[in-house]
């Protein structure tokens, strides 16, 4: 059994150039035990690299979000922020998701399938009108997930471009200071109480009313969790999605085998979006930091109360003790239990809305453009917690 001692290494070990995984978790997985990481700012955490790990710790009530408060919390950027609902533990995690479980549903998301699909021709409509060649991203990949969003939540269209300028602020690392982060925070919280008026004036048909009754009318939540929680949807319901298409077609079409039997057989699409979680690591290292609240073993490790653990979802999603021939993209592979989405109590509560915007996304795309392909270099995003094309040029 290992224990702390050992000079941490600096982390995280992806860059923001291309999609690959660092060759250093190949490296760290074959090892006994968790590795001792830093990241830019905070204290020292193990490192979870190895799939039955990963999923061990994000599914034990005894690793604790919440604690991160209480501590100088693994990041990568100086400003600090509290995320709400994703650094919760139940009970109050519990009360607040039961809010919003109910428009993140597989039947709901299924009865908003013919207006996404309807949007998503729209938007490609427009961008062959443009003609070729033409940046996937700002035609289609977010501007799609970013009105689903906006839509489902009741943010006005005309305000979209705002919203999109704090997403990117608050998803950010290197680039902002800690008090350009806050006075980001600020202006979105400001933005968002102008809103949450404008509804209590003028009630909607949108999620935002729904949150409001519930907390005028039910009082199942503070105001200051109200807003927050609207503020994880806009920036959690769009960022990933808006990442994951561009990435989607970039691995795509680094592996034409594979589209070309998407072309083929179209019914494979849904299996090609789970494939494609589990193949694309989307983080630039490894998400939220989870505190133990008592001495725990954890792959060979002795990890003690009140230290963080990383789990580094995106190697354990390459581990050959899960998956054959992980390194292989495969879109017949039966990819069910990734860790794309996470696990446990914070896995994604909009991953069928997510599944469902990537398998039109993907469809329409393949279906419209047979031709489909890169026709430039592609700028990638720097700086930022999820990686991903800025700007990718393609043609068809």
């Amino acid at each position: 059994m290992t224990a702390a001692g050992t000079t941490p290494l600096a982390y995280p070990f992806n860059t923001s150039e291309g999609l690959e995984l660092a060759e250093a978790y190949e490296r760290v997985r074959d090892q006994p035990g968790l590795l001792r990481v830093r990241m830019p700012y905070g204290e020292p955490a193990w490192l979870v690299t190895r799939y039955a790990d990963a999923r061990f710790v994000l599914g034990d009530a005894r690793f604790s979000r919440a604690l991160g408060a209480r501590h100088d919390e693994p990041r990568q950027s100086e400003g600090r922020s509290n995320s709400g609902i994703l650094s919760m533990d139940p009970p109050d995690h519990t009360r607040l998701r039961s809010l919003v479980a109910g428009a993140f549903t597989v039947r709901r998301a299924e009865q908003l399938r013919p207006g996404i699909r309807e949007l998503v021709a729209r938007l490609l409509d427009d961008m062959e009108a443009a003609g070729p060649p033409a940046d996937l991203v700002a035609f289609f990949a977010l501007p799609l997930p970013v009105a689903v969003i906006c839509r489902l939540l009741g943010v006005p269209v005309a305000d979209q471009p705002r919203f999109r300028v704090w997403s990117e602020a608050i998803l950010s690392t290197s680039t902002l200071t800690a008090a350009e982060f806050d006075a980001n925070l600020a202006e979105i919280r400001s933005y968002l109480l102008e809103l949450l008026d404008d509804h209590r004036r003028r009630p909607q048909d949108d999620l935002m009313t729904e949150l409001i009754e519930a907390r005028d009318g039910g009082d199942r939540l503070s105001e200051a969790e109200l807003v927050d929680l609207c503020m994880a949807v806009l920036v959690a319901g769009h960022e990933t999605t808006a990442s994951q298409i561009p990435n989607f077609v970039f691995t795509l079409l680094q592996h034409p085998d594979q589209l070309a039997l998407l072309r083929e057989r179209p019914e494979l699409i849904p299996n090609a979006v789970e494939e494609l979680m589990r193949f694309v690591p989307l983080g630039s290292g490894a998400g939220q930091a989870r505190y133990a609240t008592e001495d725990i073993e954890v792959g060979g490790t002795l990890v003690r109360s009140g230290e963080p653990v990383l789990v580094a979802a995106g190697a354990a999603n390459h581990d050959a003790l899960r998956f054959t021939a992980p390194g292989v993209l495969d879109v017949t592979r039966e990819a069910g239990r990734h860790l794309g989405f996470g696990h446990g109590i914070h896995h994604c509560l909009g991953a069928p809305l997510a599944r469902l915007e990537l398998q039109e996304a993907l469809s329409a795309l393949i279906a419209r453009f047979p031709g489909l392909r890169a026709a430039g270099d592609v700028t990638w995003k720097s700086a930022m917690i999820v990686r991903g094309p800025r700007v990718m040029p393609v043609a068809w």
